[in-house]
């Protein structure tokens, strides 16, 4: 049995087991999870574990090791234009469904109110965290870390991909024979990373079955209402947006057989719908990239790396979703200006969206002030936000690896 099979049962047996132990013995579930809790938690701290050294020595690898540099800027470049084109995608694609679905909801007044009055006090928690993120200024200084090491130590991976890159390209304005003593360890360090990653992969249906096991219990099936419809879209455009806009993708313009990208993804898709991180996933994305769809070095060691750290088109569907319930449920209407506005500044923000729990519903304030609506609102998604970050995580997996394989199809071959 394949590993993206075992992934793929440990994920559903978790999450049946524990909704279904939940909902029959609470006191049963919460042994367990005090159980399997800490696996969960010790699995993806050991993927984590050789994260930095890997995105470090691929990148070093990639750019400094590249046998023409325009290769690199050229895919940097096009990888970039793309981005943002497939972000405004999913930003016109959550335009064109959330209105037509919340249209159809009845929100009752009292549950409205409810809601309203629940979300205050978490709201004004999450504007007061949007208050301490960076500005647009301060973010784009933040890019080049005064000291790579700290970064490194603070889990900054967005400095340190920058570094990297910056090292990288001196590097090939070294002589030969230090430049490659030098991308000779990193290859060495890529490898080893590796080694531990696989082994790590081996025990991925028990780390899987132990984080979903957490989750099921923690959603439990009380949620209700018009909580259900919010989550029911974010996980129905994110799923939808996959399935007819990323897998198709791949098909036409990465050359590549649909079930052939789902089946090399599937472990990848596994792995971030249960851990809610896409750098968790890194790993298995490698694996199917390099195994499974055989794609080249430039695209493995240069292109992924940055794309896990950058490129959220969940976040984007997140941001346009939420703020489109949040208008219901305060009862206000939008123009297509202010859709307009939403999906510019939902794309926008999401390349700063920080790396923690809720980090994109956070990152909502400042796009539902730009057209006028109640911040506090965030309070009511942070309280749900469980299973909507299960897919836009996924969603943001299959986005990177759909516009790898497309940019790989469509890269410039090295000069002669």
């Amino acid at each position: 049995m394949s590993l993206a099979i075992k992934v793929l049962i440990a994920l559903l047996a978790g999450l049946g087991a524990g909704l279904a132990i939940t909902a029959s013995s609470p006191d049963t579930a919460g042994t367990l999870v005090g159980i399997l809790q800490p696996i969960g938690t010790l699995w993806v701290s050991a993927i984590r574990m050789a994260i930095i050294p890997l995105v470090v020595s691929s990148l070093l690898i990639g750019v400094g090791g590249a046998a023409d540099t325009r290769t690199v800027t050229v895919l940097g470049a096009k990888g970039l234009v793309l981005f943002i084109v497939l972000l405004l995608l999913a930003g016109v694609f959550s335009m064109l469904i959330g209105p037509a679905v919340f249209a159809q909801v009845a929100i009752d007044p009292a549950a409205a109110a409810s809601l309203q009055a629940s979300a205050v006090q978490a709201g004004s928690n999450a504007v007061e965290g949007a208050k301490q993120l960076p500005s647009v200024a301060q973010w784009f200084v933040d890019l080049v870390p005064v000291n790579p090491v700290k970064a490194a130590a603070d889990g900054a991976l967005l400095p340190l991909i920058v570094f990297s890159i910056a090292l990288g390209a001196a590097l090939t304005k070294v002589a030969h024979d230090r430049r490659e003593a030098l991308l000779k360890i990193m290859r060495a360090v890529q490898e080893a990373s590796l080694v531990v990653m696989g082994a790590v992969l081996v025990a991925a249906p028990i780390g899987v079955f132990a984080l979903s096991f957490v989750l099921a219990s923690r959603i439990g099936i009380a949620a209700a209402g018009a909580l259900i419809t919010y989550m029911a879209v974010v996980c129905a455009v994110s799923t939808v947006f996959c399935l007819f806009v990323m897998y198709p993708a791949a098909a036409v313009f990465g050359r590549v057989k649909i079930m052939e990208f789902a089946r090399a993804l599937l472990p990848a898709q596994a792995v971030a719908f249960s851990a809610r991180s896409s750098l968790a996933a890194f790993p298995a994305m490698l694996t199917a990239a390099r195994e499974k769809l055989h794609l080249s070095e430039p695209i493995v060691s240069f292109l992924l790396p940055v794309m896990i750290t950058m490129f959220r088109v969940g976040a984007v569907i997140g941001q346009m979703i939420g703020a489109m319930f949040i208008a219901k449920l305060y009862g206000i209407e939008l123009g297509v200006a202010q859709y307009a506005t939403l999906a510019l500044t939902s794309v926008a923000t999401s390349f700063s969206v920080p790396g923690i729990p809720g980090g994109s519903i956070i990152m909502m304030v400042p796009v539902l002030l730009t057209v006028g609506l109640p911040a506090e609102g965030v309070g009511v998604l942070l309280a749900v936000d469980t299973i909507p970050d299960m897919f836009r995580t996924a969603t943001n997996v299959t986005a990177d690896m759909a516009t790898a394989v497309v940019l790989d199809r469509n890269r410039v071959q090295p000069a002669v």
